[in-house]
């Protein structure tokens, strides 16, 4: 397929594989990848955001063409960001296409036609030209894997089958090598929203990039906008490269040279060169001023005048680094680095989740909380779990300015006015003697609990209370039995045929 076009894996016909469908389907039904998904987890992302589709190119010097270069690019498109195994996917498939194009991909599209749907908490194993992937479905209720996982027993597969450690997750270590000594840094960076550019040497390095720093901050949501990879063709580029404003809340992934200098205002901007093979550790970027940034051929570095909160946490960078020199497994070190910023990023939201925790159920207005939130840090804050010092109560007080914070409340506020509901309706249905209620009730206060019990039972069959199965059909039982109590005019206007 010629550079340019998006196959989609899809057959000729336009047709849509049924693993591709699933994996749509599962997109809208589950929410992968959301908060609010029902019992699956993924990548976080924001409502707008789309991740890039993965990709594989190949440019063959060809002096028939007009540009001197034929050009070949297979691109992979799903609605799920499941980056770690559709990576895998075209590296299998896209050698082979682009020496046999439309037969092989023909073959790959039946073999990927039987596979099963995918469902989170799955490990499903995948055969696709000759090798079998087997990859797990990740699923809310997993626990966070800090060792890479092994191999199911349970099947006698010829081959043997290669086992991706995750089906979404990058291999953050990789992705972060040349920035360990400022990964807490960036943490801080991505978990206040600020604006923030990634300078590298080739999309696919800008892009792993930007997804890991966006990645780092699980199991909070990324609640910003994230490009991992910018050109000047986007049409954004005249907003983000004015400076008659401030750059807005979104991390790019850049390649072209020309951005140091027209994006010279934004306020931190991380430039890495190229990965280096040698056995040697590997050379860390150094903290610089961004009044540095001045030539286009600018050296890596972190450009920022911006100071960390939090001490450095030494001890993770000789572990890191001396697994580097013992040459210990990859996934090990990504395994190590996301325990660490998992629980860091854990230590941060537990005693804001507590604090929201007890203003339920007994006060509904919590917007000027932030003042006594902050008393409790002393006695509850994230000292209790995490032994990094520094200034938290200041990280707090950026955070609270932060996009962040707004999506993580709205997601938390919206969380307990559902909990409130589904407890209303609970006492509603638990109550007994309704008609010794309604005895003393007019027809407006009457007919009011109808439509709110109707609206609530709309709500809980759509999922959007958390209520038994049992509660419903109390509440679809007192309705009737509401509706039945009312004058035949009324009824006929509730209850129209």
């Amino acid at each position: 397929m010629l550079a340019g076009e998006v196959p989609a894996l899809t057959r000729a016909g336009g047709g849509c594989l049924p693993f591709q469908a699933a994996l749509e389907t599962l997109s809208s039904a589950s929410a992968f990848g959301s908060v609010a998904g029902r019992g699956a987890l993924g990548m976080p992302r924001t409502g707008t955001t789309t991740v890039g589709p993965p990709c594989r190119c190949k440019q063959v010097k060809d002096s028939s063409v007009k540009r001197g270069y034929f050009q070949k690019s297979l691109v992979l498109v799903s609605r799920l960001p499941f980056v770690r195994l559709f990576q895998a996917l075209l590296s299998l498939i896209a050698p082979e296409y682009f020496d046999k194009l439309a037969p092989c991909l023909e073959a790959v599209c039946n073999e990927i036609d039987q596979w099963p749907a995918p469902m989170p908490g799955q490990t499903l194993n995948l055969p696709v030209m000759g090798v079998v992937l087997q990859v797990h479905v990740p699923s809310r209720v997993d626990k966070p894997e800090y060792s890479p996982p092994k191999q199911c027993s349970h099947e006698n597969l010829l081959p043997a089958p290669v086992v991706l450690t995750s089906v979404h997750e990058l291999d953050l270590f990789r992705c972060f090598q040349p920035v360990l000594t400022h990964v807490q840094t960036l943490w801080e960076l991505m978990l206040l929203g600020e604006p923030l550019v990634v300078l590298a040497p080739s999309p696919a390095m800008s892009s792993e990039i930007v997804l890991a720093l966006i990645s780092c901050l699980q199991p909070l949501k990324f609640c910003c906008d994230y490009r991992p990879y910018f050109t000047i063709h986007d049409s954004e580029f005249k907003e983000f490269t004015t400076r008659t404003q401030a750059p807005p809340n979104v991390v790019l992934g850049v390649t072209n040279p020309f951005f140091i200098k027209t994006l010279q205002h934004w306020p931190h901007i991380l430039r890495v060169g190229e990965p280096k093979m040698s056995g040697d550790l590997p050379k860390q970027v150094k903290l610089k001023k961004p009044s540095r940034l001045k030539t286009l051929d600018t050296k890596p570095g972190l450009y920022t005048a911006y100071s960390a909160h939090l001490h450095r946490d030494k001890a993770l960078l000789k572990r890191l680094l001396k697994g580097l020199q013992k040459k210990r497994p990859w996934d090990t070190q990504t395994a190590l680095l996301r325990r660490h910023l998992l629980e860091l990023t854990q230590s941060f939201i537990i005693p804001l989740e507590h604090y929201m925790a007890s203003l339920m159920p007994l006060q509904k207005n919590i917007t000027p909380w932030k003042d006594d939130f902050l008393r409790s840090l002393e006695h509850a804050g994230p000292q209790l779990t995490c032994i990094l010092k520094g200034d938290w109560l200041g990280l707090y007080r950026r955070f609270f300015k932060s996009p962040h914070f707004d999506g993580w409340y709205r997601q938390r506020h919206k969380e307990m006015a559902q909990k409130l509901e589904a407890l209303h309706l609970e006492a509603i249905c638990e109550a007994q003697n309704i008609e010794t209620w309604m005895k003393d009730k007019s027809e407006v206060e009457v007919v009011d609990l109808v439509l709110k019990l109707r609206e609530k039972l709309v709500q809980a069959q759509g999922h959007q209370l958390p209520v038994k199965e049992a509660t419903l059909q109390r509440a679809q039982l007192y309705i009737e039995t509401v509706i039945g109590s009312l004058p035949k005019d009324l009824q006929a206007v509730l209850c129209p045929s």
